[in-house]
């Protein structure tokens, strides 16, 4: 069953459902790509590791319950008598845990030289909020910037702060960045909301190399029938990030008519 919406679909934007996306997406792109770019290229998954700790980071709890008994001190001198002492109750609280990042890319090689062409980037939850993982995204996108290679940045995610440029008046729920190493500082933007289906856009590639066009809807869809996600999500929810009021009526018109509600 396909999925209802015609572009990006909210309920996959939930935590234990995004990382399983984000995953096959790298997967079904690289799938696309290949056999268009041999033989002067090559693409390479690759993976960004860090471990995180703090608020963001794993919590375990404390166990309920310490039990603690010993011997009266008024009865040292009888044997074989215990006295426990009374039970305290602690308070359960929550400590951070190191946890292992596992962040996939892309990257489009050039055969032969192994020089990195272009860097795809799909943003995950850990690169929109302050901590470790937007920290390092950051530090990478700034040397991608500062370099001749070129830049595609996929924001399928409403949640959180989106990366920076320098068009502040231009907003939307969704983003597809396309910075080419050789026209810098501009970039082309696709800016794009719920009801909107996926732009499509090209690959840039070394200059009068052939550039594949991604349709990133097609992808996404078929992430979304190989994962079998209609029989996962629950459309008579709402998705885990609310809709604004607009969205939400326009999602449940969408969703009734579709006989999912």
């Amino acid at each position: 069953m396909p999925s209802p919406f015609p572009g990006m679909n909210p309920y996959l934007e939930h935590p234990s459902v995004w990382p399983g996306v984000h995953h096959l997406l790298i997967s079904e792109i690289a799938r696309f790509l290949s056999p268009q770019l041999r033989p002067n290229y090559r693409v390479a998954v690759e993976v960004r590791m860090y471990e995180s700790s703090g608020e963001n980071a794993l919590l375990v709890g404390i166990p309920d319950v310490i039990v603690q008994s010993s011997q009266n001190t008024a009865n040292r001198g009888i044997t074989n008598v215990a006295v426990a002492t009374p039970v305290t109750q602690p308070l359960r609280v929550t400590i951070p845990t190191p946890e292992i990042i596992k962040e996939a890319y892309l990257e489009i090689r050039e055969a032969g030289t192994d020089v990195v062409v272009t860097t795809i980037e799909i943003l995950s939850p850990t690169n929109k909020r302050n901590g470790k993982g937007r920290q390092l995204y950051e530090e990478k996108r700034q040397q991608i910037l500062g370099s001749k290679t070129h830049l595609v940045e996929i924001d399928l995610l409403r949640v959180g702060e989106p990366m920076a440029f320098f068009d502040h008046n231009i907003e939307s729920q969704y983003r597809i960045l396309v910075c080419r190493g050789d026209r810098r500082p501009y970039a082309d933007l696709y800016a794009f909301n719920l009801p909107d289906v996926i732009p499509v856009f090209p690959l840039p590639l070394r200059a009068g190399d052939n550039e594949p066009i991604i349709d990133l809807q097609s992808l996404i869809n078929s992430v979304y029938d190989i994962s079998g996600y209609d029989l996962v999500l629950d459309y008579g929810k709402e998705p885990i990030l609310p809709l604004s009021t607009e969205d939400a009526g326009w999602a449940d018109s969408l969703l009734k008519h579709k006989g999912l509600r």
